[in-house]
């Protein structure tokens, strides 16, 4: 067999690893010549896609290493101003300001690592509920009020009556804010942005619009791709991972839903459109959305014991908790850890899981497999933030499992939210 069919079932076999043995038979009558042009052609194909996966990997590498380096620059700036004995007090409270944005950005780039890669190896799971997808884009919108994106018009559509989805609240805001974050960025100022939140038949759709940069048409097919970014093709206009939008789509799709996007060009705008089935108006309304403000520390001293292995970490902890009144000790691993919670018996112990000695799921385990140890209110301390490891830390017996690097806010209102009768007694 010769010819282009012949070439066509010989690259099939190439790429298939030849499998089929009427497909051998036929690719061993092809031509010595055959062979070895074909060989080369694969070969050359081979080396183009390991080329560019290197060349992407290197650019992906250095524009993680731009946007790290950004914050921590900030950041070490402003503690040498800190340290300056002429600092006053609005210089002081500006440079605070300073490191607290910054490091909410660090840890926001490293959600959005482990996030892509969650995704793609599919470990994230959904807690699902029926969730009002039109108070969800409310919310988001709210969430820029005050920030740099308030030089954009922002302007949302969205009906009087609730939208329902079957969702996971908090992987539902990331999409819509990722789209948000996307459209600031790459609209200028005093550029618009308009968000659509509608029912289409048996699906909830949300739409992002805006009129910035636009798409050019060679890369709308993969703008949904990992480390894809238009400021690839385009003057950059704000930075990032290029993570985003792979994210949107990997989360709609775990959703069963869809998302699009479509572009009349540079400078034309772009248009962003998440489809997902929506719930009957029928059925059980959604549950009330979480409130975003912040508690203020917990007024009542708490007896506290940290077991942390890191030194700053631990420091950390333990001033900001003396701040807020509590009376703290700290332990260095997990052997010591247990020791001071058995003698002292504290009311609360914060517990890192990357213990030297025995992780925190041991101390966990036991604790409360000591008359000692089953009031304490144990809080776990991960850097690991998948579902299956919160249900790991409730199975060792842990009450409440935070993420690091650990949200203040969130620490107070764990405190703040703590029953009087401290951890729940397990026998």
């Amino acid at each position: 067999m010769t010819g282009s069919l012949g070439e066509e079932m010989a690259i099939k076999a190439l790429k298939t690893g030849a499998t089929d043995f009427v497909l051998k038979h036929r690719l061993a009558t092809l031509p010595p010549a055959v062979h070895r042009a074909l060989r080369q052609t694969e070969f050359r194909i081979q080396r183009r896609q390991a080329e560019e996966a290197t060349r992407r990997k290197t650019e992906f590498l250095a524009v993680l290493g731009h946007e790290l380096r950004n914050p921590m620059g900030a950041i070490t700036t402003a503690v040498r101003v800190l340290t300056e004995a002429s600092v006053d007090g609005s210089r002081e409270a500006k440079q605070r300001e300073i490191i607290g944005r910054q490091t909410r950005r660090l840890s926001a780039l490293v959600d959005d690592l482990l996030d892509v890669s969650r995704v793609v190896s599919g470990k994230i799971l959904l807690e699902r509920r029926p969730v009002d997808l039109a108070e969800v884009a409310r919310r988001c919108v709210e969430s820029l009020e005050g920030t740099a994106a308030g030089r954009r018009e922002i302007v949302l559509s969205v009906a009087d009556e609730p939208l329902l989805v079957e969702a996971d609240l908090t992987r539902l805001e990331q999409v819509v804010s990722n789209l948000l974050d996307n459209a600031v960025k790459y609209t200028p100022p005093h550029g618009r942005i308009v968000v659509t939140v509608a029912r289409h038949g048996a699906e909830a759709v949300v739409r992002v619009t805006d009129s910035g940069i636009g798409i050019p048409n060679d890369m709308l097919p993969r703008i949904f791709e990992p480390f894809i970014q238009v400021s690839a093709s385009l003057p950059r206009a704000g930075g990032g991972l290029g993570l985003g939008l792979a994210l949107v789509r990997g989360l709609v799709e775990l959703h069963g839903g869809s998302v699009t996007a479509r572009s009349a060009g540079p400078d034309q705008g772009s248009e962003f459109e998440v489809r997902l089935p929506a719930i009957p108006k029928t059925t059980v309304p959604a549950l009330p959305l979480p409130g975003r403000d912040g508690p203020s520390p917990p007024a009542q001293p708490r007896h506290v014991l940290v077991v942390e292995d890191s030194a700053d970490v631990r420091d950390a902890l333990r001033a900001l908790l003396e701040v807020w009144g509590h009376h703290v000790e700290v332990a260095e691993d997990g052997p010591v850890g247990v020791e001071m919670a058995r003698l002292n018996r504290p009311e609360i112990a914060l517990v890192d899981i990357g213990l030297p000695g025995f992780d925190g799921y041991q101390v966990a385990e036991r604790l409360r497999a000591a008359p000692a140890g089953r009031g304490v209110f144990l809080v776990a301390l991960s850097g690991y933030g998948q579902a299956e490891d919160r249900r790991r830390a409730l199975a060792a017996g842990f009450d409440v499992h935070l993420l690091k690097p650990v949200d203040p806010e969130e620490l107070a209102r764990v405190l703040a939210e703590m029953p009087a009768s401290g951890g729940a007694s397990r026998s």
